[in-house]
C-alpha cells in the first residue's frame, strides 16, 4: 500500500486529501470543520478526517505533499515590491513579519503541525509541487480522458496565473505560461472589489450580478485596462490596479476611468451602473476564455479541455466554451480552487514522481464530489439526540415520499445524506431543496433562509436522462459547473412592460416553467443527478417527478450567508433552527420545525460575517 496525503493551506481554503495507491479516499476543505469561511489555517481537522476515513494514521503514509512552493513565492513578492518601491512599503510591511515568522520557514512549520499525528515524522517524507502543477494535476488526472489540454486560469501561484499543459496517460506537461501581474483572476478580483464585493469570496456574486446589466464598458476595458491578443494571451495596464504594491485591488485611476469612487458595500445601494460593470467584466472574461481556447484547439488538434483555477468556477464562462465547440469533451475539477490544490499535489507525486499509470474507466475518479465524512443512521440519532432535537425515524422509501411530497407541497427542506461534497458546491449531500415551480421559492430562500442579496439565482439538480428535456444541455453536468439556457418551450415570453423593466426589477418576473431556477437571461446553473454517484438523490428527484411530472429541484447549499457548508448532523439541525427551514432530513430521520423546542432556535441572520 502506497499512501499519499495531499495538503493546500496557508493562504485560502486549506484542505486535505488522501490517495491510497493512486485511489482517492477522502478530501475536505479545513472550514467545515472549524466553521470559519475559507480558513486558511494548517489543516488538521481535514487531515485527522482523511486518514480516519482511510484507517490509518500518519505513520502509515509515504508522503506528504504541499502544493506550491513559497520560496518562489517569495521571491514573486520580493521583486514585485522591489520594482514598484518606494509605492508599496504599507503592504510590504505588513506581509513581512507574516512570511518571516510561517511562510518562508513552511518546512519547518509543516513538520511541527505533522508531528503532531506522528511523532517520527521525517522530513524525507515531505514534497512540494508548484501551485499550478498542483492545479493542473486536479483537473488532468481524475478525469476521463486519455489526452487532453488541461489549462488552469486563478488570482497567481508562485509567478503563474495561467497556464497550458498537455496530459497523456500518467504525462503531464507544461507547455506555456502567464505570469504575474498579468492575471485572469485579479482582473476579474479587481472589479468585485471595484463593485463591493469581498474578494476570494465574493467573484461568485458579480457573475449573478451580470445578467441584471448590460456590458457597456466591455470595449472600454478592452480599451483601456486589458490588451488582449487573438490567441487569448493578456495584459493587464497596472496604471488601474493597486494588487502589486498596495492594500486595495483597484488604483484611483480605475475610479477616474469609470467616474464613480469603490462600492461600499454596508452603506451603498447596487445600482444598473454596478450591473453593467459586473456584465462588462464578466463580457470581458468570456472573451478571453474563449480566444484561449479556441487558439489552444487550433494548435494541438486534441479533442478534450480540462480546467482548473478559480476562474474555472466561471460556469457561465464554461457553458460558451462548451457550446463553442472548439473543444468536444470538457471536464471541470469541482474543487477547481486552492482547495482542489492538495488532491492535485497529491496525484501529481502519484503519477508524475512515482511513475505510476492512471485507470481510465470512462467515467472520472472524483466519486461525485462526495468525498467528505459521511454518517450512518445511527451516528445521526445520537448527535440529534444530543442537541435536542424531536424527530422521526423512517424506511429509506418512506422518507423519499414524505420529502417529495413536502417538496411538493412548496416547502424548503435541509437535506443531510451521505458523504459532504469536496469543493464550494452542495451537490445533494449538504443541500437545501426547493420546488423549481414555485414563483416564491427564489426569494424565499435568498431572504428568509440564506439572508443573502435577493438577485442571487439558484441552480436546478435534474435527473441526467431528463436534462435535454429542460435545458439546452446535451451531456453531462454533475458538478453545477456549467450554464446552459433554459428550453424555450418552457420558456414564458414577457410583456413589453416586463422587457422595459431595468436592473433588479427584472428579478420578480415569471420567465419560464421553473421561475425558482430560471436566471433573469434565461440560464441555469445545471447540475446533472446520476443514479450511480448519489442514488438517494436520484430516488427523491424521481419521486417528485413522479408527484408532479418535474425532474428537477432546486438545489442550494446548506448554510447561510457567510457560514460554511454544514458538515455533521449537529450543525445540520442548528442550521435549520436558526433559519426557516420548514424540514429537515437527515438519513433516514425527519425533523419538523413545529416539533421543535422553540428555546432552541438561534439567530443565525447575525452569527455569521458576511461573505
Amino acid at each position: 500500500m502506497t499512501a499519499i496525503l495531499g495538503i493546500s493551506a496557508l493562504y485560502h481554503d486549506s484542505a486535505a486529501a488522501l490517495l491510497v495507491d493512486g485511489e482517492i479516499v477522502a478530501a475536505a476543505q479545513e472550514e467545515r470543520f472549524t466553521r470559519r469561511k475559507h480558513d486558511p489555517r494548517f489543516p488538521a481537522r481535514a487531515i485527522a478526517y482523511v486518514l480516519e476515513e482511510a484507517g490509518i494514521g500518519l505513520d502509515a503514509v509515504d508522503h506528504v505533499v504541499f502544493y506550491d512552493k513559497p520560496f518562489l513565492k517569495f521571491e514573486r513578492l520580493l521583486e514585485t515590491y522591489l520594482a514598484v518601491a518606494p509605492r508599496g512599503f504599507n503592504s510590504f510591511r505588513m506581509a513581512m513579519p507574516v512570511w518571516l515568522r510561517e511562510k518562508l520557514f513552511l518546512k519547518d512549520l509543516l513538520k511541527k503541525e505533522l508531528r503532531k499525528f506522528d511523532r517520527g515524522f521525517q522530513e524525507a517524507r515531505l514534497m512540494f509541487a508548484e501551485h499550478h502543477i498542483s492545479h493542473a494535476a486536479s483537473a488532468f488526472f481524475p478525469s476521463p480522458f486519455e489526452e487532453a489540454v488541461v489549462l488552469t486560469i486563478d488570482g497567481v501561484g508562485e509567478w503563474a496565473t495561467t497556464t497550458v499543459g498537455i496530459g497523456r496517460g500518467h504525462d503531464l506537461e507544461i507547455r506555456k505560461e502567464l505570469h504575474f501581474p498579468h492575471s485572469l483572476g485579479l482582473l476579474y478580483s479587481a472589479f468585485t472589489y471595484y463593485t463591493g464585493f469581498k474578494v476570494n469570496s465574493g467573484e461568485y456574486k458579480v457573475m449573478g450580478l451580470a445578467p441584471y446589466g448590460t456590458p457597456r464598458f466591455k470595449a472600454l476595458i478592452l480599451d483601456k485596462v486589458v490588451e488582449v491578443k487573438e490567441d487569448g494571451s493578456f495584459r493587464l495596464n497596472q496604471k488601474y490596479f493597486n494588487y502589486a504594491s498596495g492594500l486595495t485591488m483597484t488604483s484611483k485611476a480605475m475610479e477616474e476611468l469609470f467616474g464613480a469612487p469603490v462600492r461600499q458595500p454596508e452603506s451603498e445601494e447596487l445600482t444598473q451602473f454596478h450591473m453593467d460593470i459586473a456584465a462588462s467584466v464578466q463580457a470581458v472574461t468570456e472573451e478571453i476564455m474563449l480566444r484561449l481556447t479556441r487558439a489552444l484547439a487550433r494548435e494541438y488538434q486534441i479533442d478534450s479541455l480540462c480546467l482548473a483555477g478559480g476562474v474555472a468556477l466561471n460556469c457561465v464562462a464554461n457553458g460558451k466554451i462548451l457550446r463553442d465547440g472548439a473543444f468536444k469533451n470538457i471536464w471541470i475539477q469541482p474543487a477547481a480552487g486552492d482547495a482542489g490544490g492538495a488532491l492535485g499535489a497529491a496525484q501529481a507525486a502519484w503519477h508524475m514522481e512515482l511513475g505510476q499509470p492512471r485507470k481510465i474507466n470512462g467515467a472520472d475518479s472524483m466519486r461525485g464530489g462526495y468525498l467528505g465524512p459521511g454518517y450512518s443512521d445511527d451516528q445521526i440519532a445520537e448527535e440529534l439526540t444530543r442537541a435536542g432535537a424531536v424527530f422521526e425515524r423512517l424506511d429509506e422509501a418512506a422518507m423519499i415520499d414524505a420529502t417529495a411530497q413536502a417538496l411538493a407541497g412548496g416547502k424548503a427542506i435541509g437535506w443531510f445524506q451521505g458523504r459532504m461534497e469536496f469543493g464550494p458546491r452542495a451537490l445533494g449531500g449538504r443541500s437545501i431543496l426547493g420546488d423549481p415551480r414555485s414563483e416564491v421559492m427564489q426569494k424565499l430562500l435568498n431572504l428568509k433562509v440564506k439572508y443573502r442579496e435577493s438577485f442571487r439565482p439558484f441552480a436546478p439538480s435534474v435527473l441526467r436522462e431528463h436534462v435535454g428535456d429542460w435545458f439546452e444541455l446535451d451531456g453531462d453536468s454533475p458538478y453545477m459547473l456549467i450554464v446552459a439556457d433554459v428550453q424555450k418551450d418552457i420558456r414564458r415570453d414577457m410583456t413589453a412592460a416586463e422587457q422595459a423593466l431595468f436592473g433588479i426589477d427584472k428579478l420578480n418576473v415569471k420567465r419560464s416553467e421553473i421561475p425558482a431556477v430560471t436566471h433573469v437571461d434565461y440560464s441555469a446553473r445545471v447540475q446533472t443527478v446520476h443514479r450511480e454517484t448519489n442514488p438517494k438523490y436520484h430516488a427523491l428527484i424521481s419521486r417528485f417527478n413522479e408527484l408532479t411530472g418535474c425532474p428537477l429541484v432546486v438545489n442550494t447549499s446548506f448554510n447561510v450567508r457567510g457560514e460554511p457548508i454544514v458538515c455533521t448532523p449537529e450543525d445540520a439541525f442548528r442550521c435549520f433552527m436558526g433559519t426557516e427551514i420548514e424540514l429537515l432530513v437527515a438519513g433516514n430521520h425527519v425533523l419538523r420545525k413545529e416539533a421543535q423546542d422553540p428555546a432552541l432556535r438561534e439567530n443565525y441572520e447575525e452569527k455569521y460575517e458576511l461573505d
